[in-house]
């Protein structure tokens, strides 16, 4: 196996927002002045003091003084506080609790703290009770904190100091904690290194003067090649969100540890090129381009994520070729798109967005001309796919002919009836609503040749992509009145961001909805596709699986048990699975599990085996020609 143990090296650990997530005095004082009439200043004044003196900013004996006669607490608020605590313990140290269990006798647990909720939590997780060194309350008769040990050299300033120095240790030792207290233990010689824990707080003056810092107990245990729970701290693994993407995303990837870096507006390929050196995850919406240059400049990007349904944004051959999987949202925004096509195509056959427009200007005209009813009329859909099929039925309820153009042959849903040519379903359709992909070769597949085969005032609907129809044509055709009614949420050249202003030559036409790419813009949908993208990407991140993918084989894996997978991607030429099977032959490995899928270009292997094997045969499967990526996951 890769990793190893302590011995001899010893470990000296912090618990205040270390072990756990909070302060536990702080929390024991939220609890005790429950009901107080001047709590939640008593709380802050607690809180205060406590980063006073965990910045090194005051005498921390002094501080520790000062919160206990603030406090006001008994043993039945601590029973409360290591219930509450139990639910707060770090996560990278519940990930690692294999890593504390096996290596007790050589993890010691140091704090300004208290024994008696310190012990209930760090003993639940592996630590030996007679390896916690903390204060003590002192309590009175009926269980009321009245003070604290005095003769406990933790209650005095230096106190970490000069328990360190009793305990004698032997060896190398590694303190890892929050506070400048924690840092003194190396000031003074007593530790060989310092870590900085910065996963609950980041106290700069800590970080500093630090030897390290660790962003997770995961960090510690790479660097110094331990046994641990995940193969690669994932808080070494930088996210870039961009275009203002739904929180949830956000909120998925901080939950699993990651660095997440959120930006609202698009990026143009220079600033993309500096930005995304050194990212692995990046997500986009359709505004921002990710060419051949963006991706050689992406020396670490693993996958993509496009929070929308094309990814014709994307350069998909070259991602697939440089081993980044490529996800989408091809559903999520699906009854968005609909709803909105429905609506503005209402509007326009019934002529309200002149009726509106005249009315702001103080014009009546309540007449019918140029005013139908949807129902009986002819729907000319070019493009039949995820939108297409649902715009079909929900058109059909409102009593619709539906009628269809595809390259593809699709299946008919309901009474939607399938056209020869483009041609043909131009010259039928009342209302043609355009809904194909953003391939290249579908660029102003309808122009001035399309319209010209359209009845005279057909509504003409774009919600797709702004590439596939030709502007100027569009623009001609509505003032001749050929087109009676346009609705175009999608653009040729979109701002970046909303403060550029939009231009376009449809600007001021009669009977014209223009609408800011929004198609799939609503609470619901942008919710979903937050929810839906992210969990792709973890999936294949975590666990390997490509399910979904709009650019690797897909393979979906079952979770990782009790094996380490190794992940291979490699040029698809004959012979490397051979070759892959020659290696782990070679150095006895036993498979558990192997999985191979390929496309056009790449191939994706995935091999599950047993735990122990050498560094040897790791950097034999890197060597495969042909790799083109590997990783390791446990």
């Amino acid at each position: 196996m890769l990793t190893q143990t302590l011995n001899p090296t010893y470990i000296v650990i912090d618990f205040d927002s270390t072990f756990t997530k909070v302060e536990g005095l702080d929390e024991l004082a939220h609890i005790a002045l429950a009901g107080h009439p001047d709590r939640e200043n008593l709380v802050q004044q607690i809180r205060d003091l406590t980063d006073k003196g965990m910045n090194g900013e005051m005498s921390f004996a002094d501080g520790l003084r000062r919160r206990i006669s603030l406090l006001s607490g008994n043993r039945s608020h601590i029973d409360l506080l290591i219930e509450y605590l139990r639910t707060k313990i770090s996560d990278s140290f519940q990930r690692n609790k294999a890593f504390i269990a096996d290596n007790t006798d050589h993890i010691y647990v140091v704090s300004s703290g208290f024994k008696e909720f310190i012990v209930p939590i760090v003993t639940e997780l592996g630590v030996r009770e007679d390896h916690v060194f903390a204060n003590e309350f002192i309590f009175d008769a009926d269980g009321t904190i009245i003070g604290i040990d005095e003769a406990n050299v933790l209650a005095s300033d230096g106190g970490k100091i000069k328990l360190l120095r009793s305990l004698n240790l032997t060896g190398d030792v590694y303190v890892i904690g929050d506070g400048y207290t924690d840092y003194e233990l190396r000031e003074s010689g007593l530790a060989n290194r310092f870590y900085a824990f910065t996963e609950n707080v980041n106290r700069p003056r800590v970080v500093e003067v630090a030897d390290h810092v660790s962003g997770s107990l995961d960090e510690f245990l790479y660097d110094n090649r331990l046994s641990r729970s995940q193969s690669y701290p994932k808080s070494r693994i930088k996210v870039l969100l961009l275009e203002n993407v739904h929180p949830a995303a956000v909120k998925a990837f901080e939950d699993e540890g990651f660095k997440v870096e959120f930006v609202k507006g698009a990026l143009d390929e220079d600033e993309l090129c500096e930005r995304i050196k050194d990212v692995s995850i990046i997500g986009i919406r359709s505004k921002t381009i990710i060419t051949k240059r963006v991706l050689e400049s992406a020396n670490r990007l693993m996958a993509i994520g496009a929070f929308c349904i094309g990814t014709n944004q994307i350069d998909l051959e070259t991602a697939t070729e440089r081993g980044v999987a490529v996800f989408n949202a091809p559903y999520s925004n699906t009854r968005s798109v609909v709803e909105l096509a429905i609506g503005e195509m209402i509007l326009l056959i019934r002529n309200i967005v002149t009726k509106s427009n005249q009315m702001h200007q103080g014009i009546w005209d309540k007449s019918a001309n140029g005013s139908f009813e949807v129902r009986g009329k002819k729907l000319g859909l070019v493009g039949y796919g995820n939108i297409g099929t649902q715009l079909s039925v929900v058109a059909e309820a409102l009593g619709m002919e539906v009628y269809f153009y595809d390259v593809v042959e699709k299946l008919a849903i309901g009474n939607a009836r399938k056209v020869r040519s483009l041609e043909e379903l131009l010259n039928l359709a009342d209302v043609v609503s355009m809904h194909v992909d953003g391939r290249k070769e579908n660029t102003n597949i309808i122009g001035k040749k399309e319209f010209e085969q359209m009845k005279d005032g057909v509504i003409f609907m774009n919600l797709a992509r702004g590439h596939v129809v030709d502007i100027p044509a569009l623009a001609e055709a509505i003032r001749s009145g050929k087109v009676a009614g346009a609705a175009v949420d999608v653009f040729p050249k979109e701002p970046k961001t909303n403060d550029e202003a939009f231009e376009s030559e449809l600007v001021g036409l009669s009977n014209v909805i223009l609408s800011p790419h929004i198609g799939g813009s609503t609470e619901e949908a942008q919710a979903n596709i937050g929810y839906f993208v992210p969990g792709k990407l973890l999936e294949y991140i975590n666990n390997g699986s490509s399910y979904g993918s709009v650019n690797f084989p897909e393979v979906q894996l079952p979770k990782l048990g009790d094996s380490h997978r190794l992940l291979h991607i490699h040029a698809n030429v004959p012979g490397v699975l051979a070759k892959l099977n020659s290696i782990f032959a070679k150095h006895h490995i036993n498979i558990t599990g192997q999985y191979l899928k390929t496309n056009e270009q790449i191939g994706y292997v995935i091999v599950d085996i047993s735990k122990t094997y050498t560094e040897e045969f790791i950097q034999e499967i890197k060597a495969v020609e042909g790799t083109i990526r590997f990783r390791m996951l446990y």
